[in-house]
């Protein structure tokens, strides 16, 4: 028990440090912790740790899922069906073919176990370019289509993987089966996903407690991920279509309080979640080496360059015809014009392998049903090892390149511009539809005359205290957030030295400074609004 202790204090102290290491460099931290546990994993005396697949699978996917369906816009995600669908189905098994043919033509594999490395491939992950693209201001479009690909591809792939597996287990295949069983996969799972979203929020509405409700949403994606995954399914698609959900209806019946803190609590736990996943990647480096016994380096480093190199093409070959192609029904081109080649080209180079990938790897069966090794097990799993290093790494750090040589980051400025000019204009509105309401409640003898003064002087502040251009309110926000910071902090240390003197209780002192405290999270959100983007050249 004291070594685990002692390993995951070490896991903890570098997955800070490289955050610390990342912000400074402008890099994904997910590219360095992979980076650094490739170095860990070769430390003389540190023990040996391997990723278990149940774990990732049943623990750590589902509430990452859950999360990037509720940070997505579904009136975005319905505006960009048709390209996320192609991605993610399209691409994925198209993707898994070409590295079947390619593991059975170049490098000798049997037809059945190309498939299965293709399969455990074919789905990119997002979480480390769309870190890097989010701080480079890649255009919102691309952004969209990226994240949601990344919530349905992992169920195509895992889907694909399971029959696959069964095939090789088996040895029988039938495609009219597969395709139906498929199909019902999807419909069963989006209705049962939209279900558990219903229930969820109508119970957390219900509730009417922040900290009951933040425990039922921590519940809602192992809900929705494990009936399916223990019937037959992924589970993913279920977990999407309740993220979506949420995203789409909570607004109105999840309370202000249950907000703020449930903010803080989901973004430390995919920090830590996310960071010690990728971390643990990379450590798996030396436990797959040690296996690695019936195949030369030669014959894996072929493997590994072989795949990512078919990984990365079959993406372009079939990004640009997705894109371009249903653009020459008249109808969809009115309604969606073709975009720069620039755009395609960025989706199709943003083709990350992650930790989705591992896990199916790390999940193939010791065993076939009639006792004997699974063919190949040990050459996937360093091929599929490799793949995610060589694209996690070489292509995320070529991500900025690339996006400066493309021009999109210009594109990313003016859409980031036109949004903050929205986001105003829309802060203006519903402080006028507040002051409109009260002038009803007024004039209907509801309100007190007094009280309706105070706060109309109260909205009037309010109005001032927004810019009316983003010009305005740079000046605003290199000015005056600067200046009531500093006199924030005046507060607080007066405050403190009141109950150092024994003139104001503890309790007291921590309400007021609560509300400094969100105070302060005001302005430092102001700030990031009215500050100028950061440009990518």
């Amino acid at each position: 028990m004291t070594a685990i202790i002692q390993t995951l204090l070490l896991l903890l102290a570098v997955l800070v440090a490289v955050a610390v290491l990342a912000r400074r460099l402008h890099v994904a931290p997910s590219i360095l912790l992979v980076i650094a546990g490739l170095a860990l994993s070769f430390v003389p005396g540190l023990p040996a740790i391997e990723l278990a697949p149940e774990f990732v699978l049943l623990v750590v996917l589902p509430p990452l899922i859950y999360l990037a369906g509720v940070a997505m816009s579904w009136r975005e995600f319905r505006f960009n069906l048709r390209p996320i669908a192609l991605l993610a189905f399209g691409c994925v098994v198209f993707t898994t073919c070409a590295v079947a043919a390619g593991a059975h033509f170049v490098l000798g594999l049997p037809w059945s176990i190309g498939f299965v490395l293709g399969a455990i491939v074919s789905p990119p992950d997002v979480v480390a370019p769309l870190a890097v693209a989010r701080r480079l201001g890649l255009p919102r479009r691309i952004l969209v289509v990226l994240e949601g690909e990344g919530l349905a591809n992992d169920a195509t792939a895992l889907i694909l993987y399971r029959f696959a597996v069964a095939a090789v287990s088996t040895g029988v295949f039938s495609l009219p089966e597969a395709i139906g069983t498929f199909s019902a996969i999807v419909v069963g799972e989006i209705a049962y996903g939209l279900a558990v979203g219903w229930i969820g929020l109508r119970l957390r509405h219900w509730a009417r407690d922040p900290r009951v409700e933040i425990t039922l949403a921590m519940m809602m994606p192992y809900l929705a991920y494990w009936v399916p995954e223990h019937l037959g399914g992924s589970g993913v698609l279920a977990t999407v279509a309740a993220g979506l959900y949420v995203s789409w209806n909570g607004p109105l019946l999840i309370s202000s309080a249950t907000r703020l803190q449930g903010i803080f609590v989901w973004d430390l736990f995919t920090y830590l979640i996310e960071g010690f996943i990728f971390l643990i990647v990379g450590m798996q480096a030396r436990a797959l080496v040690d296996r690695i016994e019936s195949h030369s380096l030669s014959e894996l480093v072929v493997g590994v360059l072989v795949t990512t190199a078919i990984c990365i093409v079959a993406r372009f070959v079939w990004v640009y015809p997705a894109i371009y192609l249903p653009r020459k029904i008249p109808a969809v081109r009115r309604r969606d014009p073709a975009p720069i080649w620039q755009r395609p080209f960025m989706i199709a180079f943003v083709g990350v392998r992650g930790v989705v990938s591992l896990a199916a790897a790390l999940a193939l069966p010791l065993t076939l049903g009639n006792g004997e090794p699974f063919p190949q097990r040990e050459f996937i799993l360093f091929v599929v090892f490799g793949v995610i290093v060589l694209t996690l790494v070489g292509q995320g750090l070529m991500m900025p390149l690339v996006m400066r040589w493309l021009g999109l980051a210009r594109v990313g400025l003016a859409e980031q511009r036109r949004e903050r000019e929205a986001e105003l204009r829309a802060r203006h509105e519903a402080t006028d539809a507040a002051q409109k309401r009260l002038d009803e409640l007024a004039a209907e003898g509801e309100v007190d005359a007094g009280i309706a003064a105070l706060l109309k002087a109260r909205n009037v502040q309010r109005t001032l205290q927004v810019p009316r251009t983003l010009e305005e309110g740079f000046e605003i926000a290199a000015l005056g957030a600067k200046l009531r910071l500093e006199l924030i902090d005046a507060e607080r240390r007066h405050l403190h030295q009141l109950e150092r003197d024994g003139k104001l209780t503890d309790y007291a002192r921590r309400r007021i400074e609560r509300e400094l405290d969100l105070e302060e999270a005001s302005i430092a959100c102001k700030a990031e609004t009215y500050e100028p983007p950061v440009s990518g050249g």
